[in-house]
């Protein structure tokens, strides 16, 4: 492998290894009907198995007809014979209109950069092939049989990180998965480097796919990119939203404050669904804490700052913009995105004008705008607002922690011996590092566009890369969350021999198998390592009991 290609994939993470689902899907069968997020999740980061329904050639199969009987009437149709884009007036003979399946993804598959992990990978690939397997695309079931039997034999497609601007679909990021399924490309070899795809493929028995009419393009013209970018954050910020209701539990207690703003007649006073979920955490964390009673009626107890007291209204604000962002991921989902779409019962679809739409025999072929990703990169963007404010307050109150001003009588950076020892200091930097950085990626990236195609595609909704950089956000997140939750464990233990609730002791305790108490400096990545991988599992949400 060239020195080039090698650094490429340099900082790209390894496959996770396959594991028993935790999404309750024990082999997904793949139908017309809309894919549900649970069984996305079960392939794309559990590995499960698809299998291809028995009925799906049938519902592709009118579909299809309609196809064969445009090329074979030689009519006009984008994209079965025209080119592309801006070359949609180019009219293409019968003759080649394989070839110009095939030279599309080709030319499309025109990607930079690290590849994208790939959990993300095999989400945009059965949800590609759900869509082609609902019978809109007129592509061949052989095309559905090919993406399932790549997801079942573990070759793991490199799609590069810069490509897509979220309208014409995913167009680069799925020419990559199309380009390996024709035995072209590049696929990830066991020790992570790049490889040529026909090796790998011939290792594993599968045979490329030899494109036919339409099927190179019903391939590319995807929102499901997107989608899975929003399907995996989704499932990953409900899990985070849950840990930062527990850290900040920890920190409650460590810092000797109140649970009585947590109370649900308090909350009730402001109806966000949100907001009281939060709420309704905190206090039952903290029900029955030996801390809190010890200092319940003291002055200092009386009105917590912020980042304590306001924990349910901002931590509730993210969860509810998680339940509009599945709205989106819903009814993208229930979608069958592409562009041009076959209508096989040949029924007017409304006003039809311009070269890009064909009628006459057994159907419609109908150039449409669903695959503009605007509503998938609003949503993306929004979560990444809401991953943003979720780490900001947590840093502040790891902060508060460490600040012996601040901090009711907890040692200068929780540190023995502060002074010869530093303890947390830098611990909180690097979560400050992280904050600020989730600032900058909350920036909107659905709000830009930049004009491409000779200016026929001249708005663009960029919603890839609200995904792309909302993935960053929620590795900081974790990283952040991580860091809370191992310096308020330690303010906790500080508060001995004055015991906390049984769920925070829960936590503490859980903290504790994975990293030991800290009397004396030492290297700390470990640490901070060690306990990020317990907020990316959900032990620590699982060792509260929530």
């Amino acid at each position: 492998m060239r020195g080039p290609l090698r650094d490429w994939l340099a900082a790209t993470p390894p496959a996770r290894p396959r594991r028993r689902s935790t999404y309750a899907v024990a082999a997904m069968r793949l139908t017309p009907r809309p894919l549900t997020a649970a069984e996305v999740l079960a392939v794309a980061r559990d590995r499960e198995r698809v299998d291809v329904d028995a009925g799906v050639p049938a519902a592709m199969a009118p579909a299809r007809a309609v196809v064969e009987e445009a090329v074979g009437s030689e009519r006009v149709v984008y994209g079965v014979t025209t080119g592309f884009g801006a070359l949609a007036d180019t009219v293409v003979g019968p003759e080649q209109a394989a070839a110009l399946q095939h030279a599309l993804v080709r030319s499309h598959a025109a990607g930079y950069g690290g590849g994208v992990d790939d959990e993300v990978v095999r989400g945009m690939t059965v949800l590609r092939a759900r869509t082609l397997a609902s019978g809109f695309s007129g592509a061949r079931p052989e095309v559905v049989d090919a993406m399932v039997g790549l997801l079942n034999s573990g070759v793991q497609v490199i799609v590069p990180e810069h490509g897509s601007l979220g309208a014409s679909g995913d167009l680069a990021p799925m020419a990559h998965v199309a380009l390996v399924l024709t035995g072209e490309g590049w696929v990830r070899g066991p020790d992570g480097a790049a490889r040529a795809a026909g090796e790998a493929l011939a290792e594993a028995g599968i045979a490329p796919l030899d494109l036919d009419v339409k099927d190179g393009l019903a391939l590319l013209n995807a929102t499901e990119g997107m989608l899975a970018l929003l399907v995996l954050a989704i499932a990953d910020l409900h899990r985070l939203a849950d840990t930062a209701d527990v850290v900040c539990a920890l920190s409650v207690e460590a810092l000797l404050g109140t649970d009585r703003p947590f109370a649900a007649r308090l909350q009730a006073l402001r109806p966000h669904p949100g907001q009281a979920r939060s709420a309704a955490n905190l206090a039952r964390l903290l029900a029955g804490s030996g801390i809190l009673a010890s200092h319940r009626h003291s002055r200092h107890a009386v009105q917590d700052a912020y980042s304590l007291r306001c924990a349910p209204q901002v931590h509730g604000a993210a969860r509810d913009t998680l339940e509009w962002a599945a709205t989106v991921r819903d009814r993208e989902l229930a979608s069958s995105v592409d562009n041009p779409v076959v209508l096989a019962d040949g029924e007017e679809s409304g006003a039809r004008g311009g070269g890009a739409a064909a009628a006459g025999g057994p159907g419609l072929v109908e150039s449409t705008g669903n695959f503009h990703g605007q509503p998938l990169g609003f949503a993306l963007d929004l979560l990444a607002m809401g991953a943003c404010e979720l780490g900001a307050i947590s840093e502040r109150r790891t902060d508060r922690l460490l600040d012996p001003a601040r901090s009711h009588g907890l040692p200068p950076f929780l540190a023995p011996e502060a002074g010869i020892n530093s303890g947390f200091m830098v611990a909180q930097y690097t979560a400050a590092s992280m904050v600020a950085e989730n600032r900058r990626l909350a920036v909107p990236a659905s709000t830009d566009s930049l004009p491409t195609s000779g200016m026929q595609e001249d708005h663009v909704s960029l919603g890839w890369s609200a995904g792309i950089k909302l993935r960053r956000a929620v590795r900081n997140l974790t990283g952040i969350l991580a860091v809370e939750a191992l310096v308020a464990a330690a303010g906790v233990e500080a508060r001995a021999p004055v015991q906390p609730a049984e769920p925070t002791a829960a936590v503490v305790a859980r903290i504790r198998d994975a990293v030991p108490p800290m009397p004396r400096d030492r290297f700390l990545a470990p640490d901070i390592a060690a306990v990020a991988q317990l907020v990316r599992s959900g032990a620590l949400v699982e060792a509260a009991g929530l």
